[in-house]
């Protein structure tokens, strides 16, 4: 499992999660009511409504985004940082205990 917090676009925490092995960190949000990740795609990597902004000092921790993702990013409507990636494409596991994200203040 992997405990994900979510923090608003202001930086204040909507929720912690707990994210089953296997699940995308955008199906937890959705699971959860998360405010600001729309995954109008449903996670087919196809829309980029469901960007979210990695903790700086986590990034390295996670696998590096595919060059399809690196190209849906481009899509994005809020800017792009460092620390974007599609929650998507972040899966929980065992090797990923926690991990804090934070929502664009848009997804359009």
């Amino acid at each position: 499992m992997t405990s994900i917090t979510f923090l608003s676009p202001s930086g204040a925490t909507l929720a912690t999660v707990q994210a089953r092995n296997g699940e995308s960190v955008m199906r937890a949000a959705l699971r959860a009511g998360i405010e600001g990740i729309e995954a109008e795609c449903g996670g087919a990597l196809t829309c980029a409504t469901c960007h979210v902004y990695v903790r700086d000092d986590q990034v390295a921790s996670l696998p590096p985004p595919t060059e399809d993702e690196l190209g849906m990013l481009d899509y994005a409507a809020a800017e792009r940082r460092p620390g974007s990636r599609l929650s998507c494409q972040l899966v929980a596991g065992d090797d990923l205990p926690e991990l804090t994200v934070q929502v664009p203040d848009t997804q359009y």
